[in-house]
């Protein structure tokens, strides 16, 4: 048979296919091989890369899907949340004060109940004032109504006696002219202040207000009447100045 030629030895050699190994080397040692890729970036190359990206895009694309749908249930928890619950109300339970809290609040309590009652003392005090005040006031409206009253009583009771002379005077016919008039002037200026003349014959006999200093019987007359004038009594509002002095008649 024919023996085939053996190869030649990397390590004898010193050579190998893209490098070169040092002849110092042990024949146990493996051969360090140097890849050297030469290839030149075409049509084809970028057309590998656009597969690439799109594969990433592809692989990508789930995610997208799962996070849309994660949005999806977060939409629907909100809405659950937002929906009205039916049944009762919840309240809470209002905390219980503890003792510490209670014995801080002791003093202010305290304070506080004392400023109350101070309070209600001073507006007792208040509306005592008020109403001494109110009835105060009244009682000086009163007390100058009735010394106005009294000092215009006192001057109109000055002059009574000159309307007296007046009404004697117009008995007899005698007041007349100028002296007419002015004696009208004065009757009305006086009655200005509230003077009233009463005592008329025929007037029923009324002892608040008439002075009887006369007496007779008539047949003419179903109860006591005044017959007979002989001084007009005058009265200044609801106050009797004077009472007027009648004759009286009583029923037979």
């Amino acid at each position: 048979m024919t023996e085939k030629p053996r190869a030649a030895d990397p390590g004898t050699t010193g050579s190998a296919p893209g490098g070169s190994a040092t002849a110092g080397k042990g024949a146990g040692e493996e051969p360090r091989v140097v890849i050297r890729d030469k290839r030149k970036i075409g049509k084809t190359t970028e057309q590998a890369v656009t597969d690439t990206s799109a594969a990433d895009a592809a692989a990508d694309a789930p995610a997208e899907g799962l996070v849309e749908e994660a949005e999806v249930v977060v939409d629907e928890i909100e809405g659950e949340a937002d929906a009205p619950v039916s049944g009762p109300p919840v309240v809470d339970a209002p905390a219980q004060p503890t003792e510490e809290a209670a014995a801080a609040n002791a003093p202010l309590g305290a304070e506080l109940e004392s400023l109350r009652a101070e309070l209600d003392e001073r507006t007792r005090d208040v509306q005592r004032v008020s109403a001494e005040y109110a009835n105060y006031r009244k009682r000086v409206d009163r007390d100058r109504s009735l010394v106005q009253e009294q000092a215009t009583g006192t001057v109109l009771t000055a002059l009574l006696p000159i309307l007296d002379d007046l009404d004697r005077a117009r008995e007899h016919g005698d007041l007349v002219g100028p002296f007419g008039s002015v004696a009208d002037q004065l009757t009305a200026a006086l009655g200005k202040f509230g003077l009233t003349a009463f005592g008329e014959q025929g007037d029923p006999f009324d002892p608040t207000r008439h002075e009887a200093v006369a007496h007779q019987t008539s047949a003419d007359v179903t109860e006591p009447t005044c017959v007979q004038v002989m001084r007009r009594g005058y009265q200044l509002g609801e106050r009797l100045l004077r009472p007027a002095l009648v004759a009286v008649a009583d029923p037979e």
